[in-house]
């Protein structure tokens, strides 16, 4: 099992101007959606979003 597999779930920033960045990533999508919440309450103008990372190597 690899460290993807394992943490198949992203937060991702996207700013005013759509660059995207990875936070971090999770175990579980609730987990995922918890931390970009608290994100996005912090005010800041950033997106956060909750993304699923592929499996295997491909993409």
């Amino acid at each position: 099992m690899s460290d993807g597999s394992a943490l198949p779930w992203a937060v991702v920033r996207q700013d005013d101007n759509g660059n995207r960045y990875r936070v971090g990533r999770y175990a579980t999508k609730a987990e995922a959606e918890r931390i970009a919440a608290r994100f996005e309450s912090g005010g800041h103008k950033q997106l956060y979003l909750v993304e699923r990372v592929p499996d295997g190597s491909g993409g």
